[in-house]
């Protein structure tokens, strides 16, 4: 199971049985898994018969013929990656198990830390082509407005940014307008709006 921000958010099992071992442990609050992630060490039963720590998951582990359990966490950052192993035998997953269910927790939090890093690379990588894709939208507004008004480029940022703040909208936006309205007449002029707001002009 993957814990992210304090609460389970991915769970996958082997066998049909193990969902209502997990959420006998869930829903009471109490459990080996919830030990496990709580004091970030293994922790096992040895025979859930004599176990009492946490009789609501004892209770349905006898009723599915589990007799013993071995849970384990990985943190990395906020997340944890919780890994539990069940048997239908007793004392068949104590000390020599530890080593082989660490392996495998540490491989689950490996594929964890990797699918992370491409996610922050991912996000990463559409800021920034968002970020290239808003500036050249801009830059195209202010050609278009230098060439409308005869101003600098200085200017016509300038005027984006006050219509920008009276509409309160972002500058890409008021931009996306002026590109838009230029390509809807051609190599006409502006709408009168769109003019007017640029000018410092008000329609009357």
């Amino acid at each position: 199971m993957l814990w992210q921000g304090g609460e389970p958010a991915i769970f996958a099992a082997s066998h049909p049985a193990v969902p209502e071992l997990i959420e006998a442990q869930l829903s009471n609050g109490r459990g080996p898994m919830l030990d496990a992630l709580s004091r970030a060490e293994p922790v096992s039963c040895s025979d859930t018969l004599a176990e009492v720590r946490w009789p609501e998951f004892t209770g349905a582990a006898l009723r599915l013929g589990v007799r013993c359990s071995l849970s384990l966490a990985y943190r990395s950052g906020a997340d944890v990656v919780c890994l539990s192993l069940f048997s239908a035998r007793p004392r068949t997953l104590e000390a020599g198990a530890i080593a082989v269910a660490e392996r495998l927790v540490a491989l689950g939090g490996a594929a964890m830390d990797v699918a992370s890093g491409y996610g922050e690379a991912r996000r990463t990588a559409r800021q920034l082509r968002d970020a290239a894709e808003s500036r050249a939208v801009v830059d195209q507004a202010k050609g278009v407005m230098m060439q409308a008004l005869g101003c600098s480029a200085e200017e016509a940022l300038r005027r984006m940014r006050q219509v920008s703040q009276a509409r309160n909208t972002k500058v890409t936006e008021v931009a996306a307008t002026i590109v838009d309205s230029r390509g809807a007449v051609g190599a006409g002029p502006a709408s009168p709006a769109s003019r007017d707001d640029l000018t410092g002009r008000r329609r009357g």
